[in-house]
């Protein structure tokens, strides 16, 4: 495969000097004797003409001469070069692309929309002239493409009641997911000389078909693990006060009155409301 070659034209001021003698002499010398043989210095003049080329500041322009690539002119500047070159002018800049979002199917088969921003910037202007038919819309395509094998490739979140605990899932690891995704449209850019210059998720969410569903499985999730938490506290907060009480000789409680008391400090620790005290004037058979 041909790569790219950097050129540097003639300088564009000192032919712009030769021109305008050329151009204006002539025509002075041809008013001044009256002698027509003067005209054809003013056709090549005009011919020279449009040789003149401006490259500014990171971008460039790709010279062909009758469908043959010649080179590359990335230096800024003003210049000159054979006129019957044909001058592609191709930007260096870093772009942005902010993709739709699509609709895709995470690791689990759940759809989930998604959307990626990309800053990228033409790096080969040879491949992105030639080895491709239209680079801004061969990156469009790819992008869309590598998110969708991205999306497939991880859950979007983990759940311990089905056994599917991953290390990297799309909502909780950013950075490994941004990684892979940059890492995957890098691969697929290359061909047209793009290069990566960062990419991450802009957009992420269930579809809206079970967007509702998973919410409440979420909240359920967050309800449980929170409901462990409290179980796991209560248990031993309970186990530190038989242990004082038998310490310290409070009071000398046997195994039903042990479980009578475990039950009432469980259902006040682990209630949702605040407990209503209940004064026994009687005795504790009463």
């Amino acid at each position: 495969m041909k790569e790219e070659k950097i050129i540097v034209p003639a300088n564009g001021y000192l032919m712009l000097l030769v021109f305008l003698i050329l151009f204006f002499g002539p025509i002075i010398m041809a008013i001044t004797t009256k002698q027509p043989e003067y005209i054809p210095i003013i056709i090549l003049a005009i011919l020279i003409a449009p040789g003149f080329i401006m490259v500014q500041p990171n971008n460039s322009r790709v010279l062909l001469l009758f469908g043959k690539y010649i080179g590359t002119v990335k230096k800024n500047g003003f210049y000159w070069v054979n006129p019957f070159y044909t001058k592609k002018k191709i930007s260096l800049r870093a772009s942005n692309f902010d993709s739709e979002r699509l609709k895709v199917n995470d690791k689990l088969g759940n759809p989930v929309m998604i959307s990626t921003i990309l800053v990228w910037r033409v790096h080969n202007t040879y491949k992105a002239a030639f080895d491709v038919d239209n680079f801004e819309n061969f990156v469009r395509v790819q992008t869309d493409a590598a998110v969708r094998k991205l999306a497939s490739m991880y859950p979007y979140d983990n759940f311990a009641d089905e056994g599917h605990q991953e290390d990297i899932t799309l909502r909780s690891s950013v950075n490994e997911v941004s990684n892979a995704l940059e890492k995957e449209i890098d691969e697929r850019l290359s061909i047209a000389g793009i290069e990566v210059l960062e990419a991450r998720i802009g957009y992420l969410a269930y579809a809206q078909e079970i967007a509702n569903a998973m919410l409440k499985r979420q909240q359920a999730t967050a309800i449980v693990a929170a409901r462990h938490k409290i179980v796991e506290g209560a248990v031993s907060m309970v186990e530190m006060a038989l242990e004082e009480l038998g310490k310290k000789d409070i009071v000398e409680l046997d195994e039903e009155r042990k479980a009578a008391m475990v039950s009432n400090l469980m259902v006040i620790l682990c209630g949702d409301k605040d407990a209503s005290p209940v004064l026994n004037t009687g005795t504790l058979n009463h």
